[in-house]
């Protein structure tokens, strides 16, 4: 992770959880993180239908020029990058996974924006599988940003974060996707959990 808000949130986050694999939706509080509540965002996932926002930070429809709550999230992403952030949604839902991410966020062909994105498991009663909380946090300020609005997110580089065990996990991941595609981007960062 490069950026400082992703940095902090991430650390608010692994502090929230403790010694279970996910804090509960409930243990989140926006007042903690309201310096970049703007950028963040939470989804709900339903495997039949992948992911909806439930919330989503006025920075972030701003960005859209729209309310996102409700909105699918794979429908902010170029085609090729929509499937692979179903797949990755999933995972962080289902396998209790953080993900980080370089994306690109597209106004026209000559307006191009860089930004970290990061998604990570909420529980909801002890179990994950329900709830992501994300950022989407931009490097630099796009100066297009309330006189365009984004129309396309493209996804590039991502690593895993945020379990002692997600080394033998990524793996695997990695194995079964390589008969769809072969993917090189894939990074391991351990989450320090003993």
């Amino acid at each position: 992770m490069k950026h400082p808000f992703n940095q902090q949130l991430f650390s608010y986050w692994t502090d929230r959880r403790g010694a279970r694999d996910a804090p509960e939706h409930d243990d989140i509080d926006p007042g903690a993180i309201r310096t970049f509540l703007g950028d963040t965002f939470e989804l709900a996932h339903e495997a039949e239908t992948g992911c909806t926002f439930r919330v989503a930070g006025t920075r972030l429809c701003a960005l859209f020029g729209r309310e996102l709550q409700g909105q699918p999230f794979a429908s902010m992403w170029d085609a090729e990058s929509a499937t692979e952030i179903r797949d990755l949604s999933a995972i962080v839902a289902d396998e209790g996974i953080g993900v980080a991410a370089g994306v690109t966020a597209e106004a026209d062909a000559d307006s191009l924006c860089d930004f970290e994105l990061l998604l990570l498991p909420l529980a909801e009663h002890g179990s994950t599988g329900m709830r992501i909380l994300g950022m989407l946090a931009p490097f630099r300020r796009p100066y297009w940003l309330g006189l365009r609005p984004a129309r396309l997110l493209h996804l590039g580089v991502l690593q895993f974060v945020g379990q002692s065990s997600v080394a033998s996990v990524a793996t695997g991941i990695t194995a079964a996707s390589r008969d769809a595609r072969q993917r090189r981007r894939f990074k391991v960062i351990d989450g320090d959990r003993t």
